[in-house]
């Protein structure tokens, strides 16, 4: 089943409660559900930092900023220009560019007579084609990935004995060593800041109101719970020329007002950068009440969130801005930790990396991953399976010997009666785990009976799989009998009585559950007395 792109067309336009109603309509039309009964449409789960980002633009923007895109790629000269003599200790953490030198690639007799060894005997013409390749190639002509395509197809040889060629004729190719060039990833926006106001200054005059939310590079030592290599900035600029301090304390409480912080400090900053006005550059510290009393190193409440200061009229000199420019910058890992409630940055950001995170899985994930293994294939299959259960449900309680008939019928020409049976003395039609449904609780896969001991277990209903031993059962036996009349056999029956393991009542577990669980030391307990026989009879 394919998606018509027709029907997705009508979609586009239409707020997004129109477009799922659509689109859940859309599923059951399809038929996907009945096809993929996992298959579901449902609302997805934003990644912490980048609904973080997603916030805080939106929040520039109620506050009448512009978005802009500032340069990445910074040449150092730049960071010359913005710190004067502390440019080598802010290079220091910056990451350089570097890239693969281009070989001048000679091609010798010798070398000549191994292509022809592996490319076959191509003439001297598709020799010299193969040359003036790696010449276009050496001189910038010709891209790195498309040279082994464009030596296939202009002498009509296969990708895969190019490559082979390569490797094994050339090895020059695979001696090469990075090149480093003067260009830098940015590691603050500061220094993209200064491009674009620069080319601004020479189109229009201020003032000026822009946000830029975007990655910055910096080359720690390494990472540890507060700080990553790459991270990201939301950063913002006023140009005016009446701008000042106060500007910067305004956008700082505007902005982390619409975050729940509520009152704010304003700190001199002792780093004092270079490309800030002296006295200007201020740390600002908000309080947060829902920190106070948490087990970080905010639990009273304050925490240090962004610095602000107004650029150096000598910085700006360098790139001939002619006005004054508050710049403030706060990161935003650092605010998505506070919103989150984390405590280690690496876990925040990539929850995915088993060595910066605990794999945790919700008690409802697990649940999904929990399933009866065989199934009814027929209309008819699943009819003796629903028999099953009703009349388990109606006389589990009857004392036995007893036999009650559940289904009779026709199925593939064959005359088909099935009964549930119970022929010993003294018991009854089914056993007393025979309700029990696995849930999953505090991690545990668990079967439990519907009572006040396993309430807690029971309320929490996306845990619950809905799969009842009984139901997992007559999946199986309805499954049997199909078995046994394509197999032409005249009777079967299916029998369960004490369940130790899952598989012993129709019930699987996932790869991955199983994984997680074993990994987790919890426990699967599905077990308990069944004692439920289904017979049927083929004619």
């Amino acid at each position: 089943m394919r998606f018509n792109p027709d029907e997705i067309k009508e979609w586009a336009g239409k707020d997004f409660d129109q477009a799922w109603t659509e689109g859940k309509k859309f599923i059951k039309r399809s038929g996907l559900n009945e096809q993929y009964p996992h298959m579901s449409l449902r609302y997805g789960k934003p990644h912490p930092i980048y609904e973080t980002i997603s916030r805080l633009r939106e929040a520039y923007m109620r506050m009448g900023f512009e978005e802009m895109m500032n340069p990445l790629i910074v040449d150092e000269r730049e960071v010359h220009k913005q710190f004067g003599h502390e440019a080598l200790a802010v290079l220091d953490r910056c990451y350089y560019l570097a890239g693969l030198p281009r070989p001048n690639v000679g091609i010798s007799d010798e070398r000549i007579e191994a292509i022809r060894a592996i490319l076959g005997n191509v003439d001297d013409e598709a020799i010299e084609t193969i040359r003036k390749i790696f010449h276009a190639y050496k001189k910038g002509d010709v891209e790195g990935d498309d040279l082994v395509p464009e030596i296939s197809a202009a002498i009509n040889i296969s990708d895969s004995l190019i490559v082979e060629m390569i490797d094994q004729v050339f090895p020059e190719f695979k001696e090469l060593v990075p090149q480093s060039t003067r260009k830098t990833l940015r590691s603050h926006m500061t220094s993209g800041w200064f491009i674009s106001l620069s080319s601004l200054a020479e189109r229009a005059s201020p003032p000026f109101h822009f946000f830029s939310v975007d990655r910055c590079f910096r080359r720690e030592q390494d990472e540890d719970a507060a700080r990553l290599m790459t991270y990201y900035s939301a950063s913002c600029v006023i140009a005016d020329e009446n701008v000042t301090v106060d500007h910067g304390k305004a956008v700082a409480q505007g902005l982390l007002s619409q975050f729940g912080f509520e009152k704010f400090m304003f700190r001199p900053d002792d780093k004092r950068s270079k490309y800030y006005s002296p006295d200007t550059q201020i740390e600002v510290f908000a309080y947060h009440p829902k920190l106070v009393g948490s087990k970080t190193k905010y639990s009273d409440g304050w925490v240090e969130v962004a610095t602000f200061g107004i650029y150096s009229p000598t910085a700006l000199a360098q790139y001939n801005i002619p006005f004054p420019v508050m710049n403030l910058g706060l990161g935003v890992e650092r605010l998505a930790m506070i919103l989150y409630n984390a405590t280690d940055v690496r876990e925040l950001a990539f929850p995915q990396i088993a060595q910066y995170s605990e794999w945790r899985m919700g008690d409802d994930e697990l649940a999904r991953l929990i399933y009866v293994e065989n199934v009814p294939e027929t209309e008819q299959g699943k009819e003796i399976a629903d028999s099953i259960v009703a009349i388990c449900e109606a006389h589990g309680s009857t004392p036995s010997p007893c036999e009650f008939p559940a289904w009779e019928g026709e199925i593939s020409g064959k005359h088909v009666k099935v009964s549930v049976v119970e022929p010993e003395n003294d018991t009854k039609l089914c056993g007393p785990a025979v309700f029990n449904e696995v849930v999953v609780f505090k991690n545990d896969i668990l079967g439990v009976p519907d009572n006040k001991k396993w309430k807690e277990a029971l309320e929490n209903h996306s845990a619950r799989t809905g799969v009842r031993f009984l139901d997992a059962f007559a999946a199986q036996a309805a499954r049997d009998i199909e078995n046994a009349i394509a197999s032409g056999e005249s009777e079967v029956e299916t029998r369960v009585r004490i369940v130790k393991v899952p598989s012993e009542i129709n019930i699987r577990l996932e790869p991955l559950a199983n994984y997680y669980i074993t990994s987790n030391n919890k426990k699967i307990d599905v077990r308990g007395p069944v004692f439920t026989t289904v017979r049927a009879t083929i004619g």
